[in-house]
């Protein structure tokens, strides 16, 4: 089954720095139908106006996955721990026992991105932060493993703690491109940019894209677009 979440039916916050839309309950935003996918738990999609960002905070026991689509974001945290990470790259905060932790848009424009949240298969490790390029024309045409705690999975991907892959494409209009999920295994997709067409239905530019029970799934880009996709494992 494949069930399409409109971008303008999601949840949202504005204040003076920050634009935010939310696939999943969140904050202050609560829809009972929307309370995650399996392990996943939120998918926000975030901008952040220069000069804006989310002050020392904490998290534990958390995968958060950040995917930036423009601009780019500055993170730091009490293990020493500081980078920046720009569009075309990935990183990875595993809160693991605790984590406090940054994220600041030093830019002069806005930074664009989704942050991912996915609940560890074990909790009360020890907590670490990563970061990765993966420039947009290695991933033309196909799906590359941006991050990853399946086994076997590519050894380059950002290591999660969890049996999970998230997944990135750029897709030129027109092009096709195919992913299985195994037994069981569920996904999320959403397209940063362009018009999909996944198993006959049509995903615009962020909507939310639930694929359960699924199998293979064929995902036509109707635009030139660029594809996040999460494989979960059932649960």
């Amino acid at each position: 089954m494949i069930e399409v979440i409109p971008f303008a039916e999601l949840g949202r916050f504005d204040n003076d720095w920050l634009s935010a839309r939310y696939h999943f309950s969140f904050a202050d935003y609560y829809n009972p139908r929307r309370m995650g996918l399996g392990p996943l738990r939120v998918w926000n999609d975030d901008t952040i106006r220069p000069g804006g960002g989310f002050p020392m905070h904490g998290h534990r026991d958390m995968e958060i996955i950040t995917y930036v689509r423009r601009g780019a974001i500055t993170h730091e945290d009490h293990l020493g721990s500081k980078g920046r990470t720009e569009a075309g790259s990935v990183q990875v905060m595993s809160a693991g026992t605790g984590i406090r932790h940054s994220e600041f848009n030093h830019e002069d424009e806005p930074t664009e991105l989704f942050q991912i949240w996915i609940e560890p298969s074990t909790k009360d490790l020890e907590p670490g932060w990563a970061t990765r390029p993966f420039p947009r024309e290695d991933r033309a045409g196909k799906l590359v493993t941006l991050a990853s705690g399946r086994p076997g999975d590519d050894p380059e991907a950002l290591p999660i703690r969890q049996d999970a892959a998230i997944l990135g494409a750029t897709v030129a209009a027109g092009e096709i491109i195919a992913h299985e999920f195994a037994s069981g295994r569920k996904g999320y997709l959403v397209a940063a940019r362009g018009r999909l067409e996944v198993n006959g239905m049509i995903v615009g530019p962020r909507d939310g894209c639930a694929i359960t029970e699924a199998g293979a799934v064929t995902i036509r880009a109707l635009d030139t677009s660029e594809i996040v996709l999460v494989d979960l494992p059932q649960g």
